[in-house]
C-alpha cells in the first residue's frame, strides 16, 4: 500500500511562471500531478493551461523588498498549513539600454543595479528564508536558476544580470550547507541559448559555437528541474548544472 507521503499531491513555488522556461516548468509539473504556486508581477494569464492555476496565482512585484516580504504570508495562506515540496526560483530581470544595447558595468545606473539584484539575487533568500518551515516539513527541495552568464562576459546579458547570477550560483552552495542539516536540498540550473521569446538579435552567431549547433528547449530545462525537486536526485545538493549544449566547454 502507498504511504500518505507518496499518495498526497506535492506542492511547487515558482517564481518568473508567465513565459519561456517558467511556463514549460508548469506545464512539466502540472502534467505529473503537482500543485503549482505561481509567482508573477504579472496577473493570472488567461490563456495558460494548468488546473486551478488562477486560484494558485500570487501577483508579486519581486524587485520590491515590501512586496516580496508581503507575497511570503500569501504563500502561507494559499498552502494552508501544508508542507513546500519545492522552491525554483526563476524569476529574472536583464535590463538593456535605449537601443537596446548591452548594459556594463560603466553603463548601469544604480537604481537598475538594486532593481536587478533584488529579482535575481535577494528575493531567491527571502523566499527561502521565509518559506523555510514549509520547506522543512515536506523535506523538500530549491532549484535556483543562474546563467551561463555569471561565469564568463555574455555579448549580450548586462554586467548587473551576469553578476546577480554569479552570485546566485555562491548563494546556492552556501543554503545547500545551511538547510541540507534540515532536509532540504538546495541546486541550481545554468542555462545557456534557450528559444525563449527573449532572445537577443544575434544568437545566431553564438549557436554555430555551441557542440550541439543548435539552441536549447523550454522543455528540455524544465526536465532538469524536475529531476532536482524529485526523489531521483536525493542525494544531490550544493550543484549548479550546465544546460547549454557544451557551450561552457
Amino acid at each position: 500500500m502507498p504511504t500518505k507521503s507518496e499518495t498526497a499531491k506535492r506542492t511547487l513555488l515558482l517564481t518568473g511562471a508567465s513565459r519561456g522556461i517558467g511556463h514549460a516548468t508548469v506545464k512539466r509539473f502540472s502534467s505529473a500531478g503537482w500543485r503549482v504556486l505561481s509567482c508573477s508581477r504579472h496577473p493570472f494569464p488567461e490563456d495558460c493551461p494548468w488546473e486551478a492555476g488562477e486560484e494558485d496565482h500570487i501577483q508579486v512585484d519581486l524587485s520590491s523588498p515590501d512586496d516580496t516580504i508581503r507575497a511570503i504570508d500569501v504563500i502561507k495562506e494559499r498552502l494552508n498549513g501544508a508542507g513546500l515540496d519545492a522552491l525554483v526560483n526563476n524569476a529574472g530581470m536583464s535590463p538593456k539600454g535605449e537601443d537596446g544595447d548591452r548594459l556594463n558595468t560603466l553603463t548601469t545606473d544604480l537604481r537598475t543595479w538594486g532593481r536587478v539584484f533584488h529579482v535575481n539575487f535577494f528575493s531567491s533568500v527571502v523566499l527561502a528564508r521565509g518559506l523555510f518551515s514549509e520547506l522543512k516539513a515536506a523535506g523538500g527541495a530549491i532549484v535556483n536558476v543562474t546563467s551561463i552568464a555569471g561565469a564568463r562576459v555574455h555579448p549580450f546579458a548586462g554586467a548587473a544580470y551576469a553578476t546577480s547570477k554569479a552570485a546566485l550560483a555562491a548563494l546556492t552552495r552556501e543554503m545547500a550547507a545551511d538547510f541540507g542539516p534540515h532536509g532540504v536540498r538546495v541546486n541550481a540550473i545554468a542555462p545557456g541559448e534557450i528559444e525563449t521569446a527573449i532572445l537577443s538579435p544575434g544568437t545566431e552567431d553564438i549557436v554555430k559555437d555551441i557542440p550541439l549547433r543548435r539552441l536549447g528547449q523550454p522543455e528540455e530545462v524544465a526536465r532538469t528541474i524536475y529531476y532536482l525537486c524529485t526523489k531521483e536526485s536525493s542525494y544531490v545538493t550544493g550543484v549548479e548544472i550546465e544546460i547549454n549544449g557544451g557551450q561552457h566547454v
